[in-house]
């Protein structure tokens, strides 16, 4: 059992103020839903590595239950809540159907805003810096050369055990940083290539924007090679999924509006998204902005429209030429792809269509690789300890690539492999087939322009 479970700093003051307020406090009928019958527990990533029942989704269940009936937001509630990853195994794995997703990001929006001083100050700074950052691409951008002059300086070895001592959030953040591509922009538009089948979005993302810009491309050329017309509107920014996960309701909700503004004349039938967390975010825009009369509607309008890029072009099925792909991957399931949004077999049936492919399946398969959103920067030691099982996992399938569909998880489990001094590539779902249709070889995926080595 794993040692570096959090210190979650006291216990319930019963001089303390309720801890919820009336604000979306969780729903207590879908808290009495759960019967504690226990199969959450091997599913939930937490209780794997500590084995204690307020880290598995029924402990954390019963304490949003206590702040129900009175109980005050205390340091041992926060600390039980942020210790949660939000991978929803649980949810697939409930056989009474526990909406726990629902539950956590009520919970947490409560948090945010009524328990955040239970976190210790570097806990608040770590998160201060991540929200001032991430979900702000011209910032992400002004970072970009920092970082190459940094990747190219070889100051690497020096400070990063200098990092970890002064703070594990730090550390963490470099290790996952990417090695820097050349940019890759995406055009306003996009013709389909032959007949047009469908008119489309392209989120194109904050990280994914700056820092996998190869992911967006490929996106497109794979979109147009089967008879998208690919509508990428360029002033959209962030879709608020960091936030909302995180329980900054507000800011996530504002990131919401602006993004669905910046749809509203583009024409399209679908919007595709090639980031599983900001898919699984988009999709619930309906009940998030549910309470807004000026976006309820068009919020209901845009999320019915939202898909996975798997998910496409599973719906539309192949036109283009698949070349051959002489190579074996492993496919890691993404959590807000397989748990979020249900979205399984449509990647593996894309990569089984492309011939010479052979895709392994990985042990473990539906347990967190640790990324989780900003998990790995707010919790290190236990994220390090999931992307470390992950990586070995990976490894024993002997796959010389591997594959899933979310940024955080192609950065999580490279530095895992790096750790172990594992050489296996790593590649966004959407490259591989984009390798295929362009007709390029193995090496195409094998280099940092294809997720990173």
């Amino acid at each position: 059992m794993s040692e570096t479970k959090p210190d979650l700093l006291g216990s319930f003051d019963p001089g303390d103020q309720g801890a919820f307020d009336e604000h979306r406090p969780p729903s207590r009928d879908l808290v009495d839903d759960c019967v504690h019958c226990g199969f959450c527990l091997p599913a939930c990533p937490t209780y794997t590595l500590w084995g204690e029942e307020m880290d598995s989704p029924r402990g954390r269940i019963h304490l949003m239950k206590q702040g129900l009936e009175g109980a005050p937001m205390s340091a041992s509630l926060v600390g039980h809540i942020d210790a949660c990853l939000g991978c929803m195994a649980c949810v697939t794995a409930c056989p009474s159907g526990v909406q726990y997703d629902e539950l956590v990001e009520a919970t947490r929006a409560q948090v945010e805003r009524r328990g955040a001083a239970h976190r210790t100050r570097g806990q608040r700074l770590v998160r201060a810096g991540v929200f001032a950052l991430f979900p702000h691409p011209r910032r992400l951008r002004a970072v970009r050369p920092f970082l190459a002059l940094y990747q190219r300086s070889g100051l690497t070895r020096l400070v990063r055990p200098l990092l970890r001592r002064l703070s594990p959030s730090l550390a963490a953040m470099e290790s996952v940083a990417p090695p820097l591509a050349p940019a890759e922009p995406v055009p306003p538009v996009t013709r389909a290539s032959g007949d047009r089948r469908m008119t489309v979005g392209l989120l194109l993302g904050c990280v994914q924007r700056e820092f996998f810009g190869g992911v967006n491309a490929a996106t497109v050329r794979v979109l147009a090679a089967e008879g998208c017309d690919v509508v990428a509107p360029p002033v959209q920014g962030c879709c608020g999924a960091l936030s909302v996960h995180s329980g900054r309701e507000a800011e996530g909700l504002a990131y919401a509006r602006a993004l669905v503004d910046a749809f509203a004349d583009a024409r399209v039938e679908r919007v595709v998204v090639n980031s599983a967390g900001c898919g699984s975010t988009m999709k619930e825009y309906a009940d998030l902005l549910a309470d807004d009369p000026a976006y309820a509607g068009r919020a209901a309008d845009f999320a019915a429209r939202v898909r996975d890029v798997a998910e496409i072009l599973d719906e539309l099925g192949p036109v283009a030429t698949r070349h051959p792909l002489p190579l074996t991957v492993a496919y890691h399931d993404a959590c807000h792809l397989s748990h979020a949004q249900r979205v399984r077999a449509q990647p593996r049936r894309l990569l089984g269509a492309v011939p010479g492919l052979v895709v392994k399946e990985i042990a473990e398969g539906d347990l967190c690789c640790g990324s989780a959103g900003i998990y790995n920067l707010t919790h290190p030691e236990p994220a390090r300890e999931l992307g470390d099982r992950k990586a070995t996992n990976v490894a024993a399938t002997e796959a010389e690539l591997l594959v899933t569909s979310n940024p955080g998880c192609l950065l999580q489990i490279s530095a895992a492999l790096g750790r172990q001094g594992r050489s296996i590539a790593t590649a966004h779902m959407i490259q591989v087939l984009d390798a295929s249709l362009r007709g390029a070889g193995p090496e195409a995926l094998a280099g940092p322009g294809a997720g990173g080595a």
